[in-house]
């Protein structure tokens, strides 16, 4: 009754203005939901907003890039062209510096093209590249120290079985196996966070696309999905941080066991330089992900997620030269046959 009323004086008064809305009913048409659709770019989070400081932000992110490239590239290198070097513990190496490489070249380029040219903008689906390629890369590596915390288990507590158990062929089904989990991981993130309506700007809050970020730039209640996911991925995590430590713990029992100081000392070295990086990349990760929102403010999120996404790739090269004699001296001999 109420709608042919409406109809009715809108008929006789084209320019009349009702108290009342048309319609409230639960089967009213409701204006479309702006969505992201709309939205051609986002824009990230500069690190100042002065010209000097910006450039001086683009050479020191050059610098970290380019000691990431080479410290990585050294490593895929020595361990390819050394023949010594083609074990399981060496090629879940090399993978480890691909994804890193692949980790660090998602995020710093563009950040340091921002900086350069004076911009924050990042096309809407260079933003998607982006979170895809990042999560990827990030999923994935953790996988691999996963797969390489059980690859030194084997060699300290069974190594009369580390042939059988960690042969060319199970390695390369282990490190596929982390590669398409990952892929996967960030294919089924990016592809929910993306279908989402987003109606809050366009403004993130991170110098890189991050889902997080772009999760506050929705206005729908199906972000619950992403959030179900990101809790999936989590349990998943959970999961794989539970088996680093019991295989650690299995192989401090069995290293205190050695009665020689050198062997325990050989075995030790072996452990450290995985079992830091992976003190690292967690540590800044977590942190990153899970500190209290009570301390959470711009600057320190920022800091942050330098951290996480810049530090790891740049210094896990240096942490598995420094400890590790036999690529050290492997790396000697390329540098001299190339001399």
């Amino acid at each position: 009754m109420r709608n042919s009323m409406f109809i009715f004086l809108r008929e006789v008064s084209p320019n009349l203005t009702l108290p009342f809305p048309p319609c409230t009913g639960p089967h009213a048409h409701r204006q479309p939901m702006s969505n992201s659709s709309s939205i051609t770019q986002f824009l990230l989070l500069p690190f100042t907003d002065t010209r000097e400081l910006q450039l001086l932000h683009f050479w020191l992110f050059l610098g970290v890039y380019l000691a990431a490239l080479l410290g990585n590239g050294l490593i895929i290198t020595t361990i390819a062209w050394d023949q010594h070097l083609h074990t399981p513990m060496y090629f879940f190496l090399l993978n480890l510096a691909l994804l890193d490489m692949g980790t660090i070249s998602t995020t710093v380029p563009k950040s340091m093209a921002n900086s350069l040219w004076d911009t924050r903008a990042i096309s809407y689906s260079g933003c998607a590249v982006q979170v895809f390629l990042f999560l990827f890369f990030i999923s994935a590596e953790f996988y691999l120290l996963t797969i390489m915390s059980y690859d030194r288990y084997v060699a300290i507590c069974k190594p009369l079985h580390y042939g059988t158990l960690l042969g060319s062929r199970a390695c390369v089904h282990m490190a596929a196996a982390a590669w398409a989990t990952g892929f996967l991981n960030a294919l089924l993130h990016t592809a929910n966070t993306f279908s989402l309506p987003l109606c809050k700007g366009n403004a993130l809050g991170q110098f890189f696309c991050e889902i997080p970020q772009i999760l506050k730039l929705s206005c729908s209640h199906s972000h619950l999905r992403e959030l179900g996911l990101i809790v999936v991925s989590a349990c998943l995590v959970f999961m794989c941080c539970i088996f680093i430590v019991v295989s650690y713990v299995q192989i401090l029992r069995a290293v205190l066991r050695i009665p020689s100081e050198q062997g325990r000392h050989k075995a030790f070295s072996t452990c450290l330089p995985h079992l830091a990086v992976i003190s690292l990349f967690a540590g800044t990760s977590f942190f990153a992900y899970l500190k209290p929102p009570s301390i959470s403010s711009p600057s320190l999120d920022l800091l942050v997620s330098v951290l996480y996404s810049l530090i790891p790739p740049t210094l896990n090269p240096l942490i598995y030269s420094m400890r590790n004699r036999e690529l050290k001296d492997a790396l000697r001999k390329l540098m001299e046959g190339c001399i």
